[in-house]
Formats: structure tokens, C-alpha cells, sequence
């Protein structure tokens, strides 16, 4: 106990603190204390320094003896060890934070604080398939590298299993940088600690893991095999669960490998059906053919026209369950295969082939202009053209003409 004519130490602060009166109650300062840690909680960007001494603060006016001691006789008292408390600001503020509000002391997962536990990142990974792979179902090899946790130590980094608070965060995992932007404006910035990797332990040198040398985690390189099942898409995602990295107090994320397929020579997908382009003469396309086109399996269709049906330039026709397989329903339903047709027609005929043609095609529309019609009108001659050329040239005409006619009119305005 203190003797007789010792100073007494500050007596107010922690209630300032809290925001509370000398005689608050109990509810009053539960409910200062959850208003106060949720508004500086470090996962909402709060100061963790301002959240521990919250935390202290509630810790010893929460208890009847320590709020007696620290009325009485201030903090020192309570640093002395009167009472047998210990003194303030003996435990764990996320741990006081986890009495009032449960799970895990942290908010929205937060950042790692060692013993707490939180999901790991989720690692993607492309996968590139061809067609072929997505129409025939494919099994992928895969060389994953990922850490896992040192078995000779089961993570803990130490031989002995023992820690200390990491001096650098005082052990809260993270450090607080402020910075002044400007006259009253300040930025606060947090971020996992580097010499603890964001733990808020630390580990003597002698007693680390030999194995692992505290690191806790070690690199593991193993061969998976992923199934590209019949039917799958483009930008389709496959899930191996917890097999993303590993690390202390941390429940593994997924590991993910997304679908990109390559672009086919030939073939072209939309859904579960499928587009091929095919050319055919005019010959072929008034009096029949016949092709074999390779599927994606590596069958061969047979392509045939019926006896007098005509296939008209750009015209599509479809061939029922060829298309993709229809993923995870039954094997033998499929999509449609649309085959789009391109008729080439012959540079010229001669006036023989012309007359041959008129004798057996359907006639001639009958033209409506007479002698007068002809007279009138003016004779003009056609040439082939390419309309993709023809319309990159127009926006170039198009500037040119401009600038020219805006010369023409700068002169004018100087004479």
C-alpha cells in the first residue's frame, strides 16, 4: 500500500478515455467501450494504439477492485501491482474486444495477428484448352508450387513452440504510418508488419525451427491433374479447395484455374452449338455435292446436298446433336453444328455457256425500258471493288477534302 503523504497519480484519464463520468455504471461503460472500439478498431482503419488504450482503459474500470485502486491512487497504483491485479493493460485488447462482441476479435477478417484465424487469398491460374479439349473432355497436368506449413515444427517456427511479442508492432501485426498532406489534413496508413509478416510474434534466433529457420512454412512442389470434362466454356472456373498457400492460423484459400480457350482455325463456338464456314462452286451449289468435314473429334461427316436443292450464297444449314456436348447432362446431348455456305461463282462465261444457261435456267425477267428509256438514260460502266478498302479510303477523302476547302476559305479571308 501507498504510505501516507505519496502523490496521487492521474485518476481521470482512463474515464476521458471512454468518454464516461466518474460514476458511470457498468452498462455505461460497456456501452462507451463497444462505441469506442468499434469506431477505432484497427480493421476500420483505426489507430491501434488509441484501440489498446481503450482496451486498458475498460479492463481496469470494469473491474470493482482495479476501478477502486485507480480512484484512489491513480495509474501508478495500478502499475505497482496493487491489488494482485498485475496492473493494467495486462491482456490482450482484441482479446477483451472477442469477450464483448465473440468471434475472433477482428472486423471483416481483418489482418493476420497471430493466434487469430482468417482465410487465405484465393490464387488463380489460366489454363489454356483448345476445342478440341472442351469438346472431347481433356485431363490437364499442372506443376503447383505452394508453401505449406514445416512439419517439424507444425508451423510454429520455434523448436519449442515459444514466441514473444514482436517488438517493431508491439504485437498487433500491423504498423500505423501518418502522413501530412496538407495544412489540418493528415493520411493514416496501415500495414501488415514486415518483421513479423503481419504475425506479432517474434522468435528468439536459437530457438528457431531448423528445419523451416522460423519461417514457418516451407515450399512444397507437387504435380495436379485437372479434369476439363466435355461441355465446359470458355472462362469456366475449376476449384481445387485449400490448396492455395498455406500459413499459420490461416485457413487455406482455393487454388482456381480458369478456362481460356484458344481460337480454332476453323471451327467457331456460341453457346453449346457450333459454326463452321464452307465454300462450294455454283456448279455445286444448282446441281448437288458432297464433302467430308473432320469434326472435332476427329470423325468424318459425310456433307451432301439433296437431288435438286439448291444452296443459295450465305445460306446456313444445321445438323442436329453435332454441335458441343451439353456439360454435366447426358453424354450424347449436344448442340447443333450450323455449316454456313459461300457459293463461288465463275470470273466469266462465254456467249455459248450464256445461251446454254438461258435454255436451262428459269427466264429472264422481261426489262421494261423502251427505245425512248434507252435513249434517255446514260451508259456507265461498273468495276469491281473491295469494300473494305473502299471504306478506309472514305475517311481519308473525307480529311483532305476538309483541309482543302478550310485553305480555300483562310485565302479568301486574306485577300
Amino acid at each position: 500500500m501507498f504510505g501516507r503523504g505519496r502523490k496521487k497519480s492521474d485518476n481521470t484519464r482512463y474515464y476521458q478515455i471512454l468518454g464516461v463520468s466518474k460514476d458511470a455504471s457498468q452498462d455505461d461503460l460497456k456501452k462507451a467501450y463497444r462505441k469506442a472500439a468499434i469506431k477505432n478498431h484497427p480493421d476500420k482503419g483505426g489507430d491501434p494504439e488509441k484501440f489498446k488504450e481503450i482496451a486498458q482503459a475498460y479492463e481496469v474500470l470494469s473491474d470493482s477492485e482495479k476501478r477502486e485502486i485507480y480512484d484512489e491512487h491513480g495509474e501508478d497504483a495500478l502499475k505497482e501491482g496493487m491489488g494482485g491485479g498485475g496492473g493494467g493493460g495486462g491482456h490482450d485488447p482484441f482479446d477483451i474486444f472477442q469477450s464483448l462482441f465473440g468471434g475472433n476479435g477482428e472486423l471483416g477478417g481483418g489482418i493476420n495477428r497471430g493466434r487469430r484465424q482468417r482465410r487465405g487469398e484465393d490464387v488463380i491460374h489460366p489454363l489454356k484448352v483448345t476445342l478440341e479439349d472442351l469438346y472431347t473432355g481433356t485431363s490437364k497436368k499442372h506443376t503447383l508450387c505452394r508453401n505449406v506449413l514445416c512439419s517439424q515444427c507444425k508451423g510454429k517456427g520455434s523448436k519449442s513452440g515459444a514466441s514473444k511479442k514482436c517488438s517493431y508492432c508491439r504485437g498487433l501485426g500491423v504498423k500505423v504510418s501518418v502522413h501530412q498532406l496538407g495544412p489540418s489534413m493528415i493520411q493514416q496508413m496501415q500495414q501488415p508488419c514486415n518483421e513479423c509478416k503481419g504475425t506479432g510474434e517474434a522468435i528468439n534466433e536459437k530457438d528457431r525451427c531448423p528445419r523451416c529457420r522460423g519461417e514457418k512454412v516451407l515450399q512444397e512442389k507437387k504435380v495436379l491433374h485437372v479434369l476439363v470434362e466435355k461441355g465446359m466454356q470458355n472462362g469456366q472456373k475449376i476449384t481445387f479447395p485449400g490448396k492455395a498457400d498455406e500459413a499459420p492460423y490461416t485457413t487455406s484459400g482455393d487454388l482456381v484455374f480458369v478456362l481460356q480457350q484458344k481460337d480454332h482455325p476453323r471451327y467457331r463456338r456460341e453457346g453449346n452449338d457450333l459454326f463452321v464456314e464452307h465454300t462450294i462452286s455454283l456448279s455445286e451449289a444448282l446441281c448437288g455435292f458432297q464433302f467430308a468435314l473432320t469434326h472435332l473429334d476427329a470423325r468424318r461427316l459425310l456433307i451432301k446436298s439433296n437431288p435438286g436443292e439448291f444452296v443459295k450464297p450465305g445460306q446456313f444449314k444445321a445438323i442436329d446433336d453435332e454441335g458441343m456436348p451439353l456439360y454435366q447432362r447426358r453424354p450424347f446431348m449436344k448442340g447443333k453444328l450450323y455449316i454456313h455456305f459461300a457459293v463461288e461463282f465463275p470470273e466469266s462465261v462465254n456467249p455459248d455457256q450464256c445461251r446454254a444457261l438461258e435454255a436451262i435456267l428459269p427466264p429472264r425477267t422481261p426489262s421494261k425500258l423502251t427505245d425512248m428509256d434507252l435513249d434517255e438514260c446514260e451508259e456507265t460502266t461498273m468495276h469491281d471493288v473491295n469494300m473494305e478498302d473502299e471504306m478506309r479510303e472514305q475517311p481519308a477523302q473525307s480529311e483532305e477534302a476538309y483541309h482543302h476547302e478550310d485553305g480555300d476559305l483562310l485565302q479568301c479571308l486574306q485577300q
